[in-house]
């Protein structure tokens, strides 16, 4: 059994989920799908999850969302007109959606409609069968997978006479409450999904054909990874490859269960196959993560008393910082995260705070930084590392830092935002050409 995630640009509109069709049926097996929320059809559209988050973001000033929404609801009618898809029940969703989202039911209930809308137009046009996320997946207070997701899922999924279809990105607390994952969450959906039913395969369905060596917006000829290791593409993920979620690969990493990151537009491309063990060793690509800003702070003997670390990060999270990358001395540390949450004022009081609480001899933010991320099996074999260096340093790149040995399968430099196209070049000509 395979099953397939489809992402916003493969449901963007009617002519793309045709597309989804003739896919599902060149393939019997292809029996449980995951969709995310219609995308965009053009350069300067806009994604249905940007108008819903937008939608709450008016409610929450006391506003209506009627404005926005109506885009949504034009987008929705349009796109089930198209395919002949009964609309009088799915205008009555959509009523009862905005009535939702302007009586502030949140703004995790109003990201998730665009995924719920997109699986219930699919699975009418298909005749599949829709399972609502929202009644078998869910989240924890961290936002990961409670395991009794598998046991809820596989018991709504186990008829295989059926054929079904499940939203991705969200699921609810134990409570009951819609809660959605990080941004690009369907990707995790699909993996939970599955894993609950031990799919032979699962197959992501995108608009390029598999993940490539690096960004291919910046180096136009960049080539398409045929195999990698679970480890690989999460780690060229978290440094910026976009095309898969970081997250999605730990629900299926017990199982073993190998993903293929395939086109939706070029359904013969083979696409990447993400395995276990990829059996490839050498390189397999660079990324580029930038937008970040980065704290440093020192005393001596800073962590000499047990539980520092751990104090020092629960009052980052108070302030909204929440680290993405970390480097360490041995009375100093230093953390990168998200610019979008560097909000001078409180970034200033955060500075204070610490320096207070801690006795830091200093604390400090700044902004402007990416990290570059080398990534393959056995790195630490290779010298790859240093002629990466070497080459930054050759075309006037001096990085920040650089991290060694914190992972057999990948080394970070730190390097000016500014300067992360041209290092992002410099690296992938010295070791990928």
């Amino acid at each position: 059994m395979t099953v397939c995630k489809f992402g916003g640009s493969s449901v963007a509109d009617a002519g793309q989920i045709r597309k989804v069709k003739a896919i599902l049926d060149s393939d019997r097996n292809r029996r449980v799908i995951v969709v995310s929320a219609p995308g965009k059809r053009y350069k300067d559209d806009e994604k249905v999850t940007d108008l819903l988050y937008q939608c709450n973001s008016l409610v929450q000033k006391g506003g209506s969302c009627k404005p926005v929404f109506e885009k949504i609801e034009k987008r929705f009618l349009d796109i089930a007109k198209e395919l002949k898809v009964d609309t009088k029940p799915l205008q009555m969703l959509l009523d009862d959606i905005r009535y939702q989202i302007d009586a502030g039911r949140g703004q995790d209930y109003a990201a998730s409609r665009g995924e719920f809308l997109s699986a219930y137009v699919v699975s009418q046009f298909l005749g599949w069968e829709f399972v609502d996320a929202a009644d078998a997946v869910i989240i924890t207070g961290d936002g990961t997978v409670n395991p009794f997701s598998y046991d809820s899922l596989r018991m709504r999924l186990e008829d295989e006479r059926r054929n079904y279809v499940v939203p991705g990105f969200y699921g609810s607390t134990e409570d009951g409450v819609i809660k959605t994952f990080t941004r690009g969450g369907s990707d995790i959906t699909g993996s939970v999904v599955a894993r609950s039913i031990n799919a032979d395969l699962y197959e992501n369905w995108t608009d390029v054909s598999g993940m490539y060596a690096a960004d291919p917006r910046v180096i136009k000829d960049a080539k398409v990874i045929d195999a990698l290791n679970y480890m690989e593409v999460r780690e060229l993920s978290d440094f910026g490859a976009s095309v898969f979620h970081e997250e999605a690969i730990a629900p299926v990493l017990p199982v073993e269960i190998p993903i293929n990151i395939k086109n939706t537009n070029r359904p013969e491309d083979p696409g990447t196959l993400i395995v276990p063990v990829s059996g490839e060793k050498g390189l397999a690509g660079v990324s580029v993560r930038g937008g970040l800003s980065r704290i440093r702070l020192r005393r001596l003997m800073l962590f000499k008393k047990h539980g520092t670390r751990h104090a020092l990060l629960t009052m980052l999270h108070i302030f909204g910082v929440k680290p993405i990358y970390t480097i360490s001395g041995v009375d100093s540390v230093v953390w990168f995260f998200d610019s979008r949450n560097a909000q001078g004022n409180i970034l200033q009081a955060m500075c204070d705070r610490l320096k207070t609480e801690f006795d830091l001899d200093y604390v400090e933010v700044d902004h402007g930084h990416a990290v570059l991320g080398l990534v393959g099996a056995e790195i630490p074999e290779t010298d790859a590392y240093v002629r990466a260096l070497t080459a930054l340093r050759n075309n006037g790149i001096a990085p920040t830092f650089v991290n060694f040995g914190a992972s057999e399968v990948s080394v970070m430099y730190g390097i000016r935002d500014s300067e992360k196209e041209k290092a992002l070049n410099v690296v992938y000509d010295e070791l990928f050409r």
